[in-house]
């Protein structure tokens, strides 16, 4: 859901267009005034969520039917952009705070203020902060549908009695606190030795005892940034829309130095190793005892078909706290839509309870609205699926922070993750790469 593009999906995007304008062209009018709305996601696990929601709002409005696409993330994006520049795109997409400046800069998108205004929607029903996401100079582009947050998920029959408690695992980046001892314990070498035994062979390593997600961009959501705030670091002078970015911060640099020291102690793969496997990969095999996740693949794994078990706990707690990023989707309407009205409606009642409390009830995501929320972790609990790791760290004065929403995503997001990845690949120190990453991403708003 939050994974970063390669730059190699463009040309497959291109390619796929012309088979995929089918499905991506503007909304139809049939006979008879009937309106055919074009609606895109990326999430196939949401899919019939989306599709109940479609139903539901068919039922309420006879002349106007929605027709969902749903395609990978991989391809969602590039697509997208193909298709908003050829001027087909779909009515209505699924939009991701990372990626809706660009739209925004290129007035492909539709301002709803006025329609919010007109309709009096109620913006505090909402998971606190939500609703400012996707506002800029007092133009709305998009109501918040849901909301995730991160956990550690951990195979349970490759941790150590003895580990630690994993609901007050603590962190600082000079020697790890409890949860670096929680990792060097679960790591085991090809004889048997954990990361704490002196005859430990980090050469010879059958089970890492985290696994760090590298390929993430410039805001870590899954794992770096979660640890960098907990350190004291920020990453932008203001948000959403700031112009300054602080990634040349040396508490940034504390904690890429601290991810490093992982690996250079065997607890974790090379990076050159790992992103050949790729996370899902090493934890389904066994060979991996710890990672970070986001709230959004709690299904995939406590799924009865899930090859390891799983279980969640909160994220450590570093100098300046417990801190996890928190991150909203909304819907956003084509600037070039025939059927703005039709769209609002649509986009209206996604944003509602009507909506939210059907996918609520199917415990994918967690919805925006509050009331919604609730339903959701009923919903997982009635399934004996215990997921309040999540949701207590959404609720945790100060425990959360929004990912940075500014203008030049892309190559802000190229940049930092070069930096951090030259760093781990021991190519560079990791204060002279970010100082020099953050001087080109701030070179970007002169």
């Amino acid at each position: 859901m939050h994974n970063r593009l390669r730059a190699g999906t463009a040309l497959l995007a291109i390619a796929l267009a012309a088979s995929l304008s089918a499905c991506g062209k503007n909304s139809d009018t049939g006979t008879g005034g009937n309106v055919t709305l074009n609606y895109w996601l990326w999430d196939d696990n949401q899919t019939a969520s989306y599709q109940a929601c479609a139903d539901a709002f068919h039922k309420a409005n006879p002349t106007i039917t929605i027709k969902i696409s749903q395609t990978a993330w991989a391809q969602y994006w590039q697509n997208l952009t193909t298709q908003l520049a050829s001027g087909s795109a779909p009515d209505v997409w699924t939009d991701h705070a990372s990626y809706y400046p660009q739209f925004v800069t290129s007035n492909q998108i539709l301002d709803i203020q006025p329609y919010v205004d007109k309709d009096k929607v109620d913006l505090s029903q909402y998971q606190a902060g939500l609703a400012d996401l996707f506002v800029k100079d007092g133009k709305r582009y998009g109501l918040p549908k849901d909301w995730d947050t991160m956990a550690l998920v951990y195979n349970t029959a490759l941790l150590p009695k003895d580990a630690p408690d994993l609901t007050s695992l603590t962190w600082n980046p000079n020697d790890g606190g409890t949860f670096q001892k929680l990792v060097a314990m679960s790591t085991v070498d090809a004889n048997g030795h954990n990361g704490l035994d002196p005859a430990f062979d980090k050469n010879h390593v059958k089970v890492y005892g985290f696994l760090p997600e590298w390929a993430d961009g410039s805001q870590g959501q899954n794992g770096w940034g979660d640890f960098a705030v907990s350190n004291g670091f920020t990453f932008l002078d203001k948000n959403p829309w700031g112009t300054q970015y602080k990634y040349d911060d040396p508490k940034l640099a504390q904690t890429i130095n601290w991810y490093k020291q992982l690996i250079d102690k065997g607890y974790a793969p090379k990076f050159d190793k790992q992103s050949t496997l790729g996370r899902d990969a090493v934890m389904d095999a066994g060979q991996g005892a710890v990672t970070i996740t986001g709230s959004w693949t709690i299904n995939s794994y406590l799924s009865a078909t899930a090859k390891q078990k799983y279980a969640f706990a909160p994220l450590p707690t570093g100098p300046s706290g417990r801190k996890t990023a928190i991150n909203g989707l909304s819907d956003a309407i084509y600037a070039g839509t025939k059927h703005k009205d039709e769209a609002w409606k649509w986009v209206k009642f996604l944003g509602s309870s009507d909506c939210q409390d059907l996918v609520g009830a199917n415990a994918v995501v967690f919805p925006a609205i509050k009331t919604a929320t609730d339903k959701a972790l009923a919903a997982h609990q009635s399934k004996g699926q215990d997921v309040h790791a999540f949701t207590d760290e959404a609720k945790a004065a100060g425990g959360t922070f929004f990912l940075p929403i500014t203008d030049h995503g892309n190559e802000v997001s190229q940049a930092v993750q070069d930096a951090i990845q030259s760093v781990i690949l021991g190519q560079a120190d990791a204060a002279s790469a970010l100082k020099k990453a953050n001087d080109t991403v701030n070179g970007l708003f002169k």
